[in-house]
C-alpha cells in the first residue's frame, strides 16, 4: 500500500508584526480555514500539531475527531518565543542571521532547523505503508521540512520552501520512498482524489 499524506500549513492571524510561537486565530483567519475545508482530500486520518493555531484551524474545518500528534509540533524558538521578527533583529541581528544560514545553529537555545529537519524525517519514515490517507494540520517549518527531506535537498535549503497559510503539501510513500505530488486548481476542487 502506499501512504498518502496531506500537510496543510495552519492558517494565520493578520498581524502586522508576525511573533515566533503560537498565536490564536482572528475571526478572519478562522473563516478563511472553514472555506478551505470542501476543497481537502478525503483522509482516514486526522491529525494536528499540538498548537493553539493548528488546533484552531482543525477545529474551523469542522474536524471532530482529531488527534495532535506531538511530532508536528513547530520549531522551538527558545528565547525568542513570543518576539517579532523585528525585535529579534534588532536585538540579537548576527544570531539570527546565523540561525537563518546554518542549519545546525540554535543561537536563541530552541531547536535548530537541522533538528526540526531530523524530527520531521523520523516521523515520515515511521508511518505505515496501511496508514492509508493522512491529513495534517502542520506548522510552516514542519510542512518546509517535510519537503526538504523527501527531496532530499540540504537543509539549508528549508528557507527557501514557501508554504503559506492553508496551502497543501501532498506527499505519497511507500517502502521508505517519497514522493511530493503537485496539484492543480482542478485537483482541489475536487478534492485531490485523480
Amino acid at each position: 500500500m502506499t501512504v498518502r499524506l496531506t500537510l496543510l500549513c495552519a492558517a494565520a492571524p493578520v498581524e502586522r508584526d508576525v511573533r515566533f510561537g503560537d498565536v490564536p486565530l482572528d475571526e478572519r483567519a478562522l473563516r478563511q480555514a472553514k472555506a478551505t475545508a470542501g476543497a481537502l482530500p478525503s483522509a482516514t486520518t486526522l491529525l494536528t500539531a499540538p498548537s493553539q493555531r493548528c488546533t484552531q484551524t482543525a477545529h474551523a474545518l469542522g474536524w471532530d475527531a482529531v488527534t495532535a500528534e506531538p511530532a508536528l509540533r513547530d520549531i522551538d524558538m527558545g528565547s525568542w518565543h513570543s518576539r517579532t521578527l523585528s525585535e529579534v533583529a534588532a536585538g540579537d541581528g548576527a544570531d539570527l542571521a546565523t540561525w537563518m544560514s546554518d542549519p545546525e545553529a540554535a543561537p536563541h537555545g530552541g531547536e535548530s532547523v537541522a533538528d526540526v529537519c531530523r524530527r520531521v524525517a523520523a516521523w515520515l519514515d515511521a508511518l505505515s505503508a496501511d496508514e492509508g490517507r493522512i491529513l495534517a494540520v502542520v506548522e510552516q517549518a514542519v510542512a518546509r521540512s517535510a519537503v526538504v527531506h523527501v527531496l532530499d535537498a540540504p537543509q539549508r535549503s528549508f528557507w527557501n520552501v514557501d508554504v503559506p497559510p492553508l496551502s497543501t503539501v501532498q506527499l505519497t510513500g511507500r517502502n521508505g520512498r517519497w514522493n511530493l505530488r503537485m496539484g492543480g486548481a482542478s485537483d482541489a476542487l475536487v478534492g485531490g482524489d485523480s
